[in-house]
């Protein structure tokens, strides 16, 4: 497909060629030769390949032009006009492109190397003198091929620095992905052109839209790719997702609020029955009062990339309040969760995925129960987060499994800490 369209643009830029005015005498005949238009290329053979160490080699050989032009001819007393009909033979063009990336980090076209020839040259006078003019051919072709030889590769190269590098400057290398983050998938380096591929390095960084320059240090290792049986390998590194959700996190995306009609009746009957004691103790008149869930990270979660498979790690804050009306919210207890084992798979449209919660442990200053409340949060309803290029959501997952809950009572250590 790439070859097809790359000889469809050559063939109409090589149409829309254009030859100054030819004038000169051959003994007592005067001539004049203009409006020379290209009627048709036949290409019959172009090729697309690598070209190791400088880029993409573009290659036609044995195919022919026709074309047209006027003339107009003086010989002693008689003037004449008319057609004249033209076809080069044996063209063989030979036109590398070489490749870099430009300041911004877009790909760039830096440099055309051509070489075109044309084999032989056949013209056909038409015109009520058409006959009488044949033996000019002979000197008439050999000018014309000259003067079209001369306007391939100047086509050629308007053609890629001017028109393809046109084209290639519209294409953003930073936009957004949404309201929240954006993305940079700028070139890091030139192009390395093998005999087999061109290997491109992106930038594949998120950012936060609203602190551009706040972005994540990239210590991972960059992907390699050993195969070449497709047309195109794309390779992600842990950076790619680790800055996708570090700038998610600085947003302040990852946290929810279950509270009021969000808050399952069950879920709030079990944390009402959890910590009616500690609410008891603190104001009896809180137990009239909404109970809410807060869950939210403090820490942006890290990707670990295997051959088995990927995993975040994430820690998080569980935070139970009381909500009295008109008044701040009461806290009953604060729980800290972490070394989530994270689960993640692709659906869809690419900026569309999916994290479930199979595992985590929780420290907690409170009572040990406070565990049962968490773990009824996890199988009904808070730890599923779906995301997609429009909005963030919690929704509910159902494990195969009971997600394994640890509880660690905090302690004090000798400072007192």
């Amino acid at each position: 497909m790439l070859k097809y369209e790359t000889q469809k643009f050559v063939v109409e830029e090589l149409s829309n060629i254009t030859m100054p005015e030819m004038k000169g005498n051959e003994g007592r005949f005067e001539y004049t030769i203009n409006e020379v238009k290209i009627n048709e290329l036949n290409l019959t053979y172009a090729d697309l390949a690598f070209q190791p160490g400088l880029g993409l080699l573009f290659e036609v050989q044995n195919s022919s032009i026709a074309l047209s032009f006027q003339r107009r001819i003086l010989y002693w007393f008689f003037y004449d006009t008319g057609a004249i009909n033209a076809s080069a033979e044996g063209v063989n063009i030979h036109t590398v492109l070489h490749m870099t990336k430009d300041e911004l980090g877009r790909l760039k076209i830096s440099n055309i190397t051509c070489d075109a020839s044309i084999g032989k040259m056949k013209m056909k006078f038409t015109g009520t003198l058409g006959r009488v003019y044949d033996f000019l051919a002979t000197f008439l072709t050999t000018g014309m091929r000259f003067l079209l030889n001369q306007q391939i590769c100047p086509a050629m190269n308007h053609a890629g620095l001017v028109l393809i590098n046109s084209l290639l400057e519209t294409i953003p290398v930073r936009t957004e992905v949404d309201k929240y983050v954006g993305i940079d998938y700028s070139l890091l380096s030139d192009p390395v052109v093998t005999s087999r591929s061109l290997d491109m390095d992106f930038r594949g960084m998120f950012f936060e839209l609203g602190n551009e320059n706040n972005t994540l240090v990239n210590y991972a290792v960059n992907p390699i790719v050993r195969e070449y049986d497709r047309m195109v390998y794309l390779g992600l590194s842990e950076y790619f997702f680790d800055s996708g959700l570090y700038s998610y996190y600085k947003a302040g995306i990852f946290q929810m609020n279950i509270a009021n009609e969000r808050m399952p009746k069950d879920l709030e009957m079990l944390l009402r029955t959890t910590y009616f004691g500690t609410i008891m103790m603190m104001n009896p008149a809180l137990v009239e009062y909404p109970i809410s869930l807060r869950l939210e990270l403090n820490s942006a979660p890290k990707t670990t990339i295997k051959t088995s498979g990927a995993t975040v790690a994430v820690t998080a804050i569980a935070t139970v309040m009381v909500l009295p009306p008109g008044a701040a919210p009461v806290q009953l207890s604060s729980m800290t969760m972490v070394r989530f084992c994270l689960l993640m798979f692709i659906t869809g449209k690419f900026r569309k995925y999916s994290v479930f919660i199979d595992r985590f442990k929780i420290f907690s200053n409170q009572s040990a129960l406070e565990s049962l409340a968490v773990r009824f949060c996890a199988l009904s309803s808070c730890l599923s987060l779906s995301y997609n290029s429009d909005h963030i959501q919690w929704g509910k997952k159902v494990f195969s499994q009971p997600p394994i809950v640890q509880v660690l009572p905090f302690k004090k250590d000798e400072r007192g800490l």
